[in-house]
Order: structure tokens, then sequence, then C-alpha cells
């Protein structure tokens, strides 16, 4: 097996080996592939894709995938969820907001594991996404999984994972992200644990990066900061099972052997990880304060243009210069429905309640944010540069309604509060007084 060092290539195309020799040259389908391999193409998007969409990656693996599927049985994971779902005994209509979700005494793997917060959209026509927290402190022996449904956007919280997938190894941890491409073959281990995060799973068109538009080449993510994992491989004989989430529904099937067994690929559809203290943010330097669409990290796209399947959203440290500006996020109500999540520190806009590992959701034409305390900070605040330190939340955007789950509404620890938190602005208009 390969070392576990990174190439960078977010959408790019490339090429690693496990062995050598083992990557054919000049053609991706030889007549015979060195080292007894088998030639397999794993496609991203449909085959006639225009050129700078198409996503394939040749693999040379020690058996065919047909070889790591057998006949399936249904299986329940009870709390990973899909869209649609919209129970008539949960209310999604709110503001709402979570504290993080509890570890138990339970050994819990990445499967058994994920709790479902939202969904939006629709499994089945390939559009829209879901919101989960995975609590896991149990690694997956001999047991593989792959989703058929999606790709995935993992942002740990707490504690180390790593990812062994069938075209490499990814170890993740606290501040860095990971994306899981649809069809992808992975096993997933406890490397420090116990392991909290959250993840986005997109049924839609793949995450990419955001046009930069008027900022041009520099700034926010760069494609060179993506890493993909060397091929490593292998070559085991035992007893194993692989389950498949295809349209909603989980399925198990038996094999007799790791299906982890690519010697070498190419190509550009694989996983990458990315770590988000590389993510450059872009402000307003003189005054004004930005719409949050300019922290954008990755970017789903819908079929109509500028408006996302899903935005992912990054609010880090950085630097707070404009003048005669309110700064922290203003009050507002828009198209998109947003769920937040609080990686580590605190949030600007809500000094109190948001604590790391904890989540907010405000739906779709639902106002929202700051609070009374970060209202009166931000409007007494003498307005000197100054740095947002120890901070990085993040958000989930889509512009479709995002349903709360049973567990969500019943189980995940809800501040029933939360909506309390803006009953204190008082009225503050007086028609005697000209100005400010």
């Amino acid at each position: 097996m390969s070392d576990l060092s990174y190439m960078p290539g977010f959408g790019n195309d490339f090429e690693t080996e496990a062995l050598p020799g083992a990557l054919p040259q000049g053609m991706n389908s030889p007549q015979k592939v060195a080292y007894g391999l088998y030639g397999e193409q794993l496609s991203g998007t449909a085959f006639t894709a225009p050129g700078h969409q198409n996503e394939r990656t040749w693999c040379y693996r020690i058996r065919p995938s047909v070889r790591h599927t057998g006949r399936f049985r249904r299986i329940e994971l009870p709390y990973w969820k899909s869209a649609p779902l919209v129970d008539p005994d949960v209310t999604s209509l709110g503001q709402y907001r979570w504290d993080p979700v509890p570890h138990s005494d339970e050994a819990l793997t990445w499967l058994t594991g994920m709790r479902t917060m939202t969904t939006a959209g629709d499994v089945h026509t390939q559009v829209g996404m879901a919101s989960h927290i995975y609590l896991v402190t149990q690694s997956m022996e001999d047991a593989y999984f792959y989703s058929a449904d999606s790709e995935l956007l993992v942002v740990p919280q707490e504690g180390t994972l790593r990812f062994c997938t069938e075209l490499g190894v990814m170890e993740i941890a606290p501040q860095e992200i990971a994306i899981l491409p649809r069809g992808l073959v992975y096993r997933v281990e406890v490397v420090e644990g116990p392991c909290r995060g959250f993840v986005c799973e997109n049924y839609g068109q793949k995450f990419a990066l955001p046009g930069r538009g008027p900022i041009g080449a520099n700034c926010m993510a760069n494609r060179r900061d993506f890493k993909t994992p060397v091929a490593a491989f292998e070559d085991r004989e035992v007893p194993s099972t692989v389950t498949i989430k295809w349209a909603g529904q989980f399925h198990e099937t038996e094999i007799g052997h790791s299906p982890l067994d690519v010697v070498a690929w190419h190509g550009n559809y694989a996983p990458v990880k990315y770590d988000l203290n590389t993510y450059c943010p872009v402000g307003a330097i003189l005054f004004d304060h930005p719409d949050p669409s300019i922290f954008t990290v990755l970017t789903a796209p819908s079929a109509v243009e500028g408006t996302a399947n899903i935005d992912f959203v990054l609010f880090r440290d950085r630097w707070m210069v404009a003048e005669d500006t309110f700064r922290p996020p203003w009050y507002h109500k828009n198209v998109m429905s947003e769920l937040m999540g609080n990686i580590h520190g605190q949030y600007d806009a809500k000094p109190q309640g948001f604590v790391p590992g904890g989540m907010s959701l405000h739906n779709m034409m639902l106002p929202h944010g700051p609070d009374r305390e970060a209202f009166e900070k931000a409007t007494e605040a003498e307005l000197k540069p100054v740095k947002l330190e120890e901070t990085m939340s993040f958000m989930f955007e889509t512009r479709f309604p995002q349903h709360l789950t049973p567990f969500a509404a019943k189980e995940a620890p809800l501040q029933d509060d939360y909506i309390d938190c803006w009953t204190s602005l008082e009225k503050k208009f007086d028609g005697t007084k000209e100005g400010r």
C-alpha cells in the first residue's frame, strides 16, 4: 500500500498508483492491464455532460465491482432519513435552535450514529438535501458503505475520523471538511473519539467552487487547497458487508473480501479534504455589510442560474473594518432556508446560546437576525478595526424548505426558548427626532 500523502486537485485530472506500472499509459482500457487488474470506470456525471462538467475516474482494481455486491436484503437505519419527509405531527415553520446532540453509552458506527435533522427536496428526483448530525464511537470493521443517492459533505466538530475509500485514505478533524462522492465505497474508522459533526447530504448537482465574478482569480477557496488521496488498496480475503443507500432505502450484501482494491486510478472524480483555515474571506473595506453569499466555500447549483440547490458558507475569523456600518449580520428574511452549525468559538450575531456542536434553522421567508445583546453591542461599538477571533460557524443553505425530522423535533435537545432571544428588542422609534 502507498503512503497517505495527498495531491491537490478539486476537479482536476490526475493519476496515482500504489504499485509501479499499474497505471496504463496512453489509453484507458487496454486489452490486458498490468498485475492482472481489471479496468473499470466510475462516472460521476452523465457520459454526455459538457467537458468542463464531465467527471469520471478510471480504476484498475483486483476485482471488478460487480464482485463487491451480491443479493441484497433491506435493512433499517431508523435515524437516517431522506426527503421527502413531511411528518404531520411536526411543525417545521419557525426559528429553531438546538444544543449539541449528546453522546451516549451506545457504541455507534458511521451508519448507526447518523441522526437526520432536516430534509429538503426529493431524493427520487435528485434535488435538495438532508442535514445530519453524526455521533461515532466505533470503527466499521469489515463493513463498507456507499450512497447511490448523494454526495456527502462532512464537517467534523469533535474527534478525528479516517475514511478508507476505494481511491485512498483520508483523515479529517475539526476545522477540516471532506467530500465523499456519490457511488464511492468506503469504511469509516475512529482515530480519536468520540466523534461528532455535521453532514450535508447533497441529492443534486455536485459541489463546486463558486464563480468569483468581479472578485477575480484569488481569495475565497482555492482549488489547490483541496487534497485528494493517493492510491491505496487492500487485498484481504475476509467476510465483509457492503451497505448501499439507494432511493432513500438501505440494503446490505455480503462478500468474501475487502472491496477497497483499486491499485491505480486516474481521473477527476474522487474524494477530497479541505482545511477551512485556508479559506480567505472577502469583505467590505469602507462601508456596508455584504450579503452572506460572499462567504461561500462551495455551491451545488440548481437549474435556476444563481439560485443554489445548496451553498456551503463559512463564517470564520476575519477583520471587521467597515465604517458607519452595522457589522454583524443584519435582520433579514429571504428565499433560502438556512441551517447553521457552530464548529468552535462564539458567533458574533448570537453571543449566547449558539454553542459549539449546536445548530439553528431559519426556514425560507422567516425573519431572523441578531439578538438584543448583539444588536446593542454593534450599535454602540466604537467603529475601529477589530478582528473576530476564535470563531468558526457554517451554513447549509438551500432554496427548498427544510422539514424537521421527528428526531429533530422530539429527541434532539431543542431550545424551547430560542424564539425569546428577540423579545427584549424594544421599540426605539421617536418621531420627534430627525436623523440620527
